[in-house]
């Protein structure tokens, strides 16, 4: 088994905010390319339902088509635990028969019922010499009605139980882990579209002043006191950030659609209330390791893999053991042969109308089966490659984890640099705009300093974002959710 394929495809989530952060990014670097989209399809948000984190997380828990599948194969698991157990209750069945065949030594011919044991009962003569035996055919009926009950099985029953009853842990951690996986993939698209809503503010506010920038150069133009070349400008500046606001818009509305998913809505989009930098803080690495060892599902999973695989082992073996079990049964029966002794049977065989009763104690033992044997050291050698497997997972587990920790280091080490980009391109914005309207400053320079404020600001979301993602991907590696 693949820990590094098997992980990927656990994590859902990871494409999700993938391609919100595409559609973010595209926001990033303004541009003057006609949007593709006609404005009027996006100029507008449409109103959407919204969710706090928590009660995302709660409704896919309750929704998730996953989850609900992971119950479904859970209660198959248990379902199919008491089938070995059922062992133990009565078996009763029926058989009625009739046949035309000869009958030397036998009254009654039947064949052997799975389901009713019956002793043969002879009451012909007997015939060694084939030129003298009646090879005429004669009527048997049978009509019966048995019981069989388990009295001792050497412990082969408990050993069936035990293995269906670790196929319940495997299912059961196999669904704390798709849990994990769709919990990651909500927290991602959830902070995506935080994140989503301050690009989209970012951009109605490089609009807003753009806007205010080009009537005022407009005005100056009017009243000629600047050249048109300012107005020309200004206008290209508009248009540019105007694209910016609308792909903003749309990347918006795409990561709650993506959220929408995540949590298992039918809903186009999914908002989200609350606010990004509400982050858990950062276990230490050792502490991390340590949790995880004990409580990632994924590891939880392998290990009940391994042990349902060793009581599958024993419940081979267990299939050698003796066995010991009580039959009972009530029959109806008659021949159309002529017996040996005694009267002829009534309407020659037609009507199974002579009764008789039985109860037995029978005592069964496969002593030699290759069959069984085989199977057990295949058994065996299975459960040598789940240990290797589980190692494998071991040493992956804390590679990971020491990946996702300095992922996450990094990300918040970048904050403070994102945030002293902001504050310094705000000022820089300030100044420019003041020369600008005493006519110190050109346009050229107002649109360099408002295109760096704007990228500045988007990139701190951006930068909030990845600290909440790299956060998400780590408690999901350390199982931080059980």
């Amino acid at each position: 088994m693949n820990w590094f394929s098997t992980r990927s495809r656990a994590h859902p989530g990871r494409s999700i905010w993938l391609g919100a952060v595409a559609s973010l990014l595209a926001t990033a670097i303004p541009c003057v390319v006609p949007a593709q989209t006609p404005a009027d399809t996006v100029d507008q948000i449409p109103a959407a339902r919204s969710m706090t984190l928590a009660d995302a997380l709660a409704y896919a828990r309750a929704h998730h088509p996953r989850m609900q599948a992971n119950e479904a194969r859970l209660a198959q698991a248990r379902a199919e635990a008491w089938i070995p157990r059922s062992q133990w209750l009565p078996s009763v069945g029926a058989t009625a028969q009739v046949f035309g065949a000869t009958s030397n030594n036998s009254t009654t011919n039947y064949i052997g019922n799975a389901y009713v044991d019956l002793p043969r009962i002879g009451a012909t003569r007997v015939t060694r010499d084939a030129s003298t035996a009646n090879w005429a055919p004669a009527v048997s009926t049978l009509a019966a009605l048995g019981a069989n009950q388990e009295v001792f099985d050497f412990g082969r029953i408990a050993a069936q139980s035990a293995a269906a009853d670790a196929a319940i842990d495997v299912e059961r951690h196999r669904g704390d882990s798709a849990w994990l996986s769709i919990e990651v993939g909500v927290r991602e698209s959830y902070y995506a579209v935080l994140a989503a809503r301050a690009v989209v503010q970012a951009a109605e506010d490089a609009y807003r002043r753009s806007t205010a920038h080009r009537d005022m150069a407009r005005a100056w133009v009017d009243q000629g006191m600047r050249s048109r070349i300012e107005l020309e400008r200004a206008e290209a500046d508009l248009a540019r950030f105007d694209v910016g606001r609308i792909r903003s818009r749309g990347g918006l509305i795409t990561a709650r659609a993506v959220l929408a998913g995540a949590v298992g809505l039918t809903d186009a989009q999914l908002d989200a209330v609350g606010d990004i930098s509400n982050i858990a803080p950062l276990p230490s690495l050792a502490d991390a390791i340590r949790q995880a060892g004990s409580r990632d599902p994924f590891v939880l999973e392998m290990l009940s893999r391994l042990t349902a695989q060793q009581a599958r082992t024993r419940a081979i073996a267990a299939e050698a053991l003796p066995d010991v079990s009580l039959t009972a049964a009530l029959s109806g029966r008659a021949g159309g042969a002529t017996p040996s002794s005694g009267d002829q049977a009534t309407l020659n065989g037609f009507a199974p109308v002579i009764p008789n009763w039985d109860v037995g104690l029978i005592f069964s033992w496969s002593i030699f089966d290759a069959t069984v044997w085989a199977r057990r050291t295949a058994s065996q050698r299975a459960e040598d490659a789940l240990h290797a497997d589980v190692n494998v997972v071991r040493q992956a587990q804390v590679a990971a984890i020491q990946q996702a920790w300095d992922t996450v280091l990094v990300a918040q080490q970048t904050l403070p640099a994102l945030e002293r980009s902001v504050t310094a391109a705000q000022a820089n914005y300030a100044q420019a705009d003041a020369r600008f309207r005493a006519g110190l400053g050109t346009s050229v320079e107002l649109a360099d300093a408002e295109a760096l404020r704007t990228d500045a600001e988007i990139q701190l979301a951006l930068g909030r974002f990845e600290v909440a993602r790299a956060r998400a991907q780590f408690g999901r590696v350390i199982a931080e959710g059980q």
